[in-house]
């Protein structure tokens, strides 16, 4: 199982995604916040509705959404049944055929189980450059797919969240430098989407916060344990002081 989980943290790493290091970028700070069981919810129903058409989740299983307040009813009839007509017990896998995403796409989309921890680098976190990634696409008619990203230039991906999102486009905006101000090229909301900027921007949120989740499901609870097991050594020193000064009274 080790084995398998660090392949696919190497997979997860390769250009080949259209998720791939470069060079140093900016990355916005994500609000990632997993015991937020209601934003858990939300990022699974848009990770299963636009991520799992092209990407799998090999290493999760539809019954760990229990884990995030979610029922076996519930899970069968709003996330396994309407995609997969499976069952609650299965794998996260996707249904795109090998041969013909990489027709499309040049690579075959990677796992996404643990993408969240292999994008982790000197510019931040992982959470940090996926929240920055999903917001700064915009319209390039150069790009076989029509999209381009600023955090990853020529990007093999397309905007999969173009809907909810809406175009962007590349265009000159006066910032502010070190005393001066500078034009730049940035991505501007050219053509809006079904949600509105803070909408989309929680929406992503919401998304990558589920993505981090699924890299390491039992996050939570093994921090829990960790948090009681200080507890009990903090309770048990004295009792411990207590017998060492005990034992040790008559020794000079």
């Amino acid at each position: 199982m080790i084995k398998k989980i660090m392949a696919a943290i190497l997979l997860s790493a390769l250009p080949t995604l259209g998720i791939a290091a470069g060079e140093h970028v900016h990355l916005d700070r994500a609000p990632i916040n997993t015991s937020d069981t209601a934003s858990l919810q939300r990022g699974a129903a848009l990770f299963i509705n636009y991520c799992l058409n092209c990407h799998s989740a090999n290493y999760m299983r539809y019954n760990r959404l229990k884990d995030i307040g979610l029922n076996d009813k519930e899970i069968l009839e709003n996330f396994v049944q309407p995609f997969t007509g499976g069952k609650v017990g299965d794998l996260m896998k996707n249904t795109m055929d090998v041969s013909e995403s990489k027709v499309w796409f040049g690579a075959q989309p990677p796992d996404l189980t643990v993408i969240a921890r292999s994008r982790a680098s000197g510019d931040g976190s992982g959470a940090d450059w996926l929240y920055t990634y999903l917001r700064t696409f915009y319209r390039d008619a150069s790009r076989p797919t029509g999209w381009n990203n600023t955090t990853f230039p020529n990007v093999g991906m397309p905007h999969a969240l173009w809907e909810l999102q809406g175009q962007q486009e590349m265009k000159p905006t006066r910032v502010r430098g070190d005393g001066f101000m500078a034009s730049v090229d940035k991505p501007v909301l050219a053509k809006p989407g079904k949600l509105s900027a803070l909408e989309y921007d929680r929406a992503v949120a919401d998304l990558v916060n589920y993505l981090v989740y699924m890299g390491e499901p039992a996050a939570h609870g093994r921090k829990n344990i960790g948090l009681g097991v200080l507890i009990f050594l903090a309770l048990l020193f004295p009792l411990i002081y207590a017998l060492k000064k005990n034992f040790w009274k008559d020794v000079h």
